[in-house]
C-alpha cells in the first residue's frame, strides 16, 4: 500500500456555520458539542455524501471518562430533520432519541442538550430518523470505567458498516417490489438462500463452503437482503485499510461495533487469539478464540495480547459470502501486504457463541411476573415483517409496571436471523432453543430463523415508552417492531 498510515481525507463539510443560528450560549455550558453534519467519504476511488456525528475532538462519536456524565449538547447540521439514539444506553425515555410524538427530530439549525448517567462499556449511537443510519449518521459511544482503565491497554475502536451509492429509498423500493417498473437490468438487491447452519462450536472455522451450512431437512435460509458496493471498517476498505500502530507484545483491547444496517459478520483474528469480556457493554466471563459471530447493532469488546512483532490483520468476514473488510495493527517496520475484498466463504451467522457466554453480574434470582411469547413473522415476498403478526405502527403494546421482572420468548417463524433490540433497558440472555443458559447481558440479541428461539429476562426498572424492534434496517421499516409502555405513561 502507497500509504499505510495515512487516513482518508473527508472532502466535504457540513453546512457552513455563516449558515445556521447563533446557538444559545447556555445549550454548551460544560457540555460536550456533537454535530451531525454531512460530509464527503472516499469509498474505493468514488465520492459520497454521507452523513457523520462529529464529536469535540473533531473525530467520530464521543469517547467519556470514568464517571464522567453524558452531558452531550446535539446540534443538527444535516440540512434535514434528524434524531440520534444512544444505543445501549439507559436514559430517561424522553432522552433516548426515537421519535415518539412526544420526542420529535430536531430541526436543522437547531440543537438539543441531554444529561443523564450512562453506563460504562461500548455502545454507538444512530440516527432513528427515517434511514439515515444506511448513509452513515452514526458513530462509537465508548464510556470507560477504571477497571478497564487499570488494564493499561491500547484501545482500538472497529466500527464496521454496509455501504452503498444508492439511497436507502431505493434500495427498499427494490425489496418491497414498488421499484419493478424502473428496476436496472442488474438488482442491487439479492435474496440470498443459503442452507442453514446451526453449528454448536466454531473455533477456528476452518475453509469453509457454502455446501457445508446445513442442517436438518436441507432447509434454506435468507441472507444478505442487499448487495452492497463496499463494507467499511472505520470509514475505509482493504483497498485502503487503516492500518493502526501497536508496540511489540502489546496489549489491546480491541472495542468492535456492527454498525452495519443489513449486514452480519465473523470477526477473524487470523493468527491471533482475543478473548471476549464484554458483549454489548455488559462484561462477560472470558472466552478464549480467534473467531467470533457479531450480529447487527452488537458489540464485542476482545482482549489481545501480541505474541511479537509483525501485521496482524483483523478481518469481518460478511456472512454467507466471501466479501470482507478490516484493519490492520502493525508494529513498527512490519511488512504491510494489500488484502483483498473477498476471501473464504463464511456460514450465516448464528448462536453458537451466545451459548457459551455467561455474565459477570446477571440478574438477581427471581419470579418472573410477566412471561410473554413473541412471534417474530415475514418473508421476501411480499417485503414485510411482523412481530405477533402486526406491523409497526399498529401494534398493541406491552403494557409494564415498575419493578416486575419480565421474561420473553422470542421465536423466528420465518426464514431470516433477527438481531432484536429493546431500548431502555439490558436484558439477560437465559435460554436458547429450549436450553437454560446463564448468559451475557446484552441489549440487541440475534434469534435464529426456522423456529429459533431465545428466551431474555429484564426487570421494569426505567418507565417511559420503550422501542423494541429487529436491527435489520429494512425489516424494521417494513413493520418488526412493537412498544413496551409502562402503566401512566400516556400515549
Amino acid at each position: 500500500m502507497s500509504k499505510p498510515f495515512s487516513r482518508r481525507a473527508f472532502l466535504g463539510a457540513a453546512l457552513a456555520a455563516s449558515t445556521l443560528p447563533a446557538w444559545p450560549a447556555a445549550a454548551f455550558a460544560g457540555a460536550k458539542r456533537l454535530v451531525a453534519g454531512t460530509r464527503t467519504l472516499e469509498v474505493n476511488g468514488r465520492t459520497a455524501k454521507v452523513f457523520g456525528l462529529t464529536g469535540p475532538n473533531g473525530r467520530p462519536g464521543i469517547s467519556l471518562a470514568p464517571g464522567e456524565r453524558f452531558n452531550v449538547t446535539l446540534a443538527n447540521e444535516t440540512g434535514v430533520e434528524t434524531l440520534v439514539h444512544w444505543h445501549g444506553q439507559l436514559p430517561p425515555w424522553t432522552q433516548d432519541g426515537f421519535p415518539w410524538p412526544q420526542t420529535p427530530p430536531l430541526a436543522n439549525g437547531t440543537a438539543q442538550a441531554y444529561d443523564y448517567a450512562p453506563i460504562p462499556g461500548t455502545y454507538w449511537m444512530h440516527s432513528h430518523h427515517g434511514m439515515q443510519e444506511q448513509n452513515l449518521l452514526t458513530a462509537p459511544l465508548i464510556v470507560h470505567d477504571d477497571a478497564a482503565l487499570r488494564e493499561d491497554r491500547q484501545e482500538i475502536v472497529l466500527m464496521l458498516h454496509d455501504f452503498t451509492f444508492r439511497t436507502p429509498d431505493e434500495l427498499l423500493a427494490d425489496l418491497t417490489g414498488a421499484n419493478k417498473a424502473s428496476a436496472p437490468a442488474t438488482m442491487p438487491m439479492a435474496k440470498n438462500p443459503q442452507p442453514m447452519s446451526r453449528i454448536t462450536d466454531m473455533p477456528d472455522m476452518p475453509g469453509m463452503d457454502m455446501s457445508g451450512m446445513r442442517m436438518s431437512g436441507d432447509m434454506p435460509m435468507d441472507l444478505n437482503d442487499i448487495h452492497y458496493d463496499a463494507f467499511l471498517a472505520n470509514d475505509r476498505t482493504l483497498r485502503d485499510p487503516e492500518v493502526v500502530r501497536v508496540e511489540r507484545g502489546g496489549r489491546i483491547r480491541l472495542r468492535i461495533i456492527n454498525g452495519a444496517s443489513s449486514s452480519q459478520f465473523w470477526i477473524d483474528l487470523g493468527a491471533l487469539v482475543g478473548r471476549v469480556v464484554a458483549t454489548d457493554g455488559h462484561p462477560v466471563h472470558p472466552i478464549a478464540g480467534s473467531r467470533f459471530p457479531i450480529a447487527m447493532a452488537q458489540r464485542l469488546d476482545l482482549l489481545i495480547d501480541l505474541p511479537k512483532g509483525g501485521a496482524f490483520p483483523i478481518l469481518a468476514r460478511l456472512e454467507g459470502s466471501d466479501r470482507q473488510t478490516g484493519l490492520i495493527l502493525s508494529t513498527a517496520g512490519a511488512q504491510v501486504q494489500r488484502l483483498a475484498e473477498s476471501g473464504r466463504p463464511a456460514p450465516a451467522v448464528d448462536n453458537s457463541l451466545e451459548m457459551r457466554l455467561m455474565a459477570v453480574q446477571p440478574l438477581a434470582p427471581r419470579p418472573a411476573d410477566i412471561v410473554r411469547t413473541i412471534a417474530l413473522g415475514g418473508a421476501m415476498k411480499p417485503y414485510a415483517w411482523s412481530i405477533d403478526g402486526a406491523y409497526w405502527p399498529h401494534v398493541a403494546p406491552l403494557m409494564l409496571r415498575k419493578g416486575q421482572r419480565i421474561e420473553i420468548d422470542l421465536v423466528n417463524h420465518s426464514m431470516m436471523a433477527h438481531p432484536m433490540h429493546l431500548h431502555g433497558h439490558a436484558f439477560q440472555v437465559i435460554a436458547i432453543d429450549g436450553q437454560a443458559i446463564r448468559g451475557a447481558v446484552r441489549d440487541t440479541v440475534l434469534v435464529a430463523p426456522m423456529m429459533g428461539r431465545v428466551r431474555i429476562a429484564f426487570d421494569a426498572d426505567n418507565p417511559g415508552r420503550w422501542a423494541f424492534h429487529c436491527h435489520n434496517l429494512y425489516h424494521m421499516m417494513t413493520g418488526m417492531m412493537t412498544e413496551f409502555r409502562y402503566q401512566g405513561i400516556a400515549a
